[in-house]
């Protein structure tokens, strides 16, 4: 993603510094003794085609690894629907994904669960009926969400999503082409908020901030973990009917290769996703996308601070 000013390298130091710190006050968590990976076949990760999905996929890799695992990390597959296909077809074995989207953008329901838990059991009693199955949830909790400028928030009295509609086409919506057709994103906004005026402008993952600074938009589809929201510049509007859903993160993986690699990889899976807090999601994100530290880098400072390597 992009940002209007170039941090320092004095800033990057500090965002990483900063993550890393938050990451390990939650206490220090050991992987198994010695080597429980070798021996086991290879196995293939994949990662998701935005910056929070390229740290994950370094996370978990490099925990597997210094248990002596064997992986290939595929990055930047691209959107959900086109990495569950590279994950059915077999290409890749496992890869991180969001509880929420599970269920609207690959099991196509547009019912929305109640709670975090409730989406995380639903979407793992779907993936197991395909011959997957999910890891332990993360604690942190990553969704899409509408942000405006934070003068234009003030300036039209925003606060929630529905507050938009009074602005009808002044309104331009700028996101990735895939959420024209999805009920996590304009499909939804249309039917449950009624922004039926409001157009609709496709934009890479990573413009929409520099499109929002510029005013060739006026609301952006982002992420709540993404590093530059951790300032004051934007505003992100409360979505009070739950379009986006809960969003926590699980690996999907296949059911034979969770078998074939024995209980120490889904323990390893599950001893790095337990750390990993909103707060230290979003200070990696801005380490890697703000301060353009290798999102590797980021990942081994993370995991020796925790004790997972």
């Amino acid at each position: 993603m992009t940002h209007s000013v170039k941090p320092t390298t004095a800033a990057a130091t500090a965002a990483l510094a900063i993550a890393v710190g938050v990451a390990a006050c939650g206490g220090k968590e050991k992987g198994p003794e010695g080597k429980p990976g070798a021996g086991r076949p290879p196995v293939t990760l994949g990662s998701k085609n935005f910056t929070e999905q390229f740290v994950l996929g370094q996370l978990y890799k490099q925990a597997l690894e210094a248990r002596g695992f064997r992986v290939t990390l595929k990055n930047n597959i691209g959107s959900s629907e086109i990495t569950d296909k590279a994950l059915t077809s077999g290409k890749i074995d496992a890869y991180p994904e969001y509880t929420g989207t599970i269920l609207s953008t690959v099991a196509g329901r547009t019912q929305r669960p109640t709670s975090a838990k409730q989406a995380y059991r639903q979407a793992k009693r779907f993936e197991q009926r395909r011959g997957f199955t999910l890891t332990k949830p993360t604690p942190f909790f990553n969704t899409d969400a509408l942000a405006v400028l934070r003068s234009y928030a003030k300036a039209n009295h925003l606060r929630q999503i529905p507050d938009l509609r009074p602005l009808g086409a002044r309104v331009t919506f700028g996101a990735p082409p895939e959420s024209r057709t999805r009920f996590e994103g304009l499909v939804g906004l249309r039917r449950v908020y009624g922004l039926t005026g409001m157009r609709f402008r496709p934009l890479a993952i990573g413009l929409q901030y520099k499109a929002l600074d510029a005013g060739q938009i006026q609301t952006a589809d982002v992420f709540t973990t993404d590093g530059q929201l951790n300032g004051n510049r934007y505003t992100v509007l409360k979505d009070p009917r739950n379009v986006f859903g809960f969003q926590n993160v699980a690996m999907v993986v296949s059911k034979r290769v969770l078998q074939a690699q024995g209980p120490a990889f889904e323990k390893t899976i599950n001893a790095v996703s337990a750390k990993l807090t909103t707060q230290a999601m979003r200070r990696m994100n801005a380490a890697a996308d703000l301060d353009k530290v290798p999102p590797a880098q980021v990942a081994h400072k993370f995991l020796k601070a925790n004790d997972l390597l």
